[in-house]
């Protein structure tokens, strides 16, 4: 009976104890339920939408020079074929090629001694004239006094003259042969016609050179200064003869890439007729061609000044947008939206636009990024280089 009395009283205890581990779990899982209840979060103002990325450049007011472009090519201001102007032997070439000459200085040497020998002949053939000729005047002399004691007829008298006569004839022809053979022996020594630049010579020393042939032994041309000659429509003739009248008018040549300014000169004038088959003028300038950037044959794009717009009102070309209803800008305002802006352009060579109307001084219009804009959007504007008044392929409009 004792032993089945503690048996039951182990057991009572063991349910107690498995109790006490219930209610105590419970309490723990009860307080960890309140740990774990979520709080409140705030509500934030949601982010200000970034505004799109222009470009932007300022109006401004500055001098607009007004230009009229006309494709052109350099001529040498004067250019010489160098030819021989008697036969023989080359026997000497002066210069190197590519070299500068001025007027007066030695080129080339044609073997002289046939010509010297010429020289020789004519001299010794005068000299004999001359002693006949003295010869003469003694016996006509002689047969004047014998006429005058009738010793000498009338007949020989004067068949003495005609003799004189004959004689000083032959001397005045003797001096014309010394002369040409003069001429003929310094043609031997070619001497440059103009001052200029040598080109590649076109016969070699040793070789026989004639009078007659058509390539000649080398070609100077003048570079300083040189020319360029250019068309233009023939209705712009106007205002360019206008502006001519006003004084000395500006050109200036740039490169086939019309980028790069080669020279400026002036302009010379204008041909004395308009080509009737292309309906355009041609036009003469000069360059003082100091750096040598110019070369005769050489294409090149030619600007005409004729006018310069004071104090124009100017934006970058391509700030400058055409829609259904005409021209347009994007202005930015201070709040950084846009507005649509319609405009007036009186010239634009590209890369410069003057505005007569629809935006002032100071404002801030769009050069890049239009394509993303709309009436009032905002922007993330950031500013561009100032554009020149003078840029590449500038003409008026």
């Amino acid at each position: 009976m004792g032993t089945v009395s503690g048996l039951s009283n182990r057991r009572a205890g063991s349910k107690r104890a498995w109790a006490v581990g219930i209610v105590v779990a419970g309490a723990a899982l009860g307080g960890g339920s309140v740990l774990w209840t979520p709080h409140p979060v705030a509500q934030t103002a949601p982010p200000t939408p970034a505004g799109v990325p222009v470009t932007v450049a300022t109006a401004s007011r500055q001098d607009f020079p007004i230009y009229l472009t006309g494709l052109g090519q350099v001529q040498a201001f004067n250019a010489v074929l160098v030819r021989a102007r008697v036969d023989g032997t080359l026997m000497q070439f002066a210069p190197t090629e590519g070299q500068e000459v001025k007027q007066g200085d030695l080129l080339a040497v044609i073997d002289p001694r046939p010509y010297k020998a010429a020289l020789d002949q004519a001299s010794a053939k005068r000299a004999q004239d001359e002693a006949n000729l003295v010869n003469a005047r003694l016996d006509l002399a002689r047969y004047t006094s014998l006429a005058k004691q009738d010793f000498a007829s009338r007949q020989q008298v004067d068949t003495q003259v005609a003799m004189v006569n004959q004689f000083i004839a032959a001397l005045a022809g003797d001096d014309a042969a010394i002369e040409s053979a003069k001429l003929n022996l310094s043609f031997c020594y070619i001497t440059a016609p103009i001052g200029g630049r040598i080109g590649l010579r076109q016969v070699d020393v040793g070789n026989l050179v004639h009078a007659t042939d058509i390539a000649g032994i080398v070609t100077i041309t003048q570079v300083h200064p040189i020319s360029v000659t250019f068309t233009l429509p023939q209705d712009v003739l106007p205002q360019v003869t206008a502006a001519m009248a006003k004084g000395k008018l500006a050109t200036l040549a740039y490169s086939g890439d019309d980028h790069t300014k080669l020279d400026t000169g002036e302009l010379l004038t204008p041909d004395n007729a308009i080509d009737m088959t292309t309906g355009t003028i041609k036009l003469k300038a000069t360059f003082p061609n100091t750096a040598e950037q110019l070369w005769p044959g050489q294409f090149v794009n030619a600007r005409l000044l004729v006018a310069t717009l004071a104090d124009a009102l100017t934006v970058p070309s391509v700030a400058v947008q055409h829609g259904p209803s005409g021209l347009y800008v994007y202005a930015v305002g201070a709040n950084s939206t846009v507005t649509r802006k319609p405009v007036e352009i009186s010239h634009d060579n590209g890369q410069t636009a003057v505005v007569t109307n629809g935006v002032a001084a100071g404002d801030r219009v769009v050069t890049d990024g239009q394509s993303r804009l709309q009436e009032g959007v905002r922007v993330a504007a950031s500013d561009t280089p100032k554009q020149a008044a003078n840029p590449p392929g500038s003409s008026g409009g």
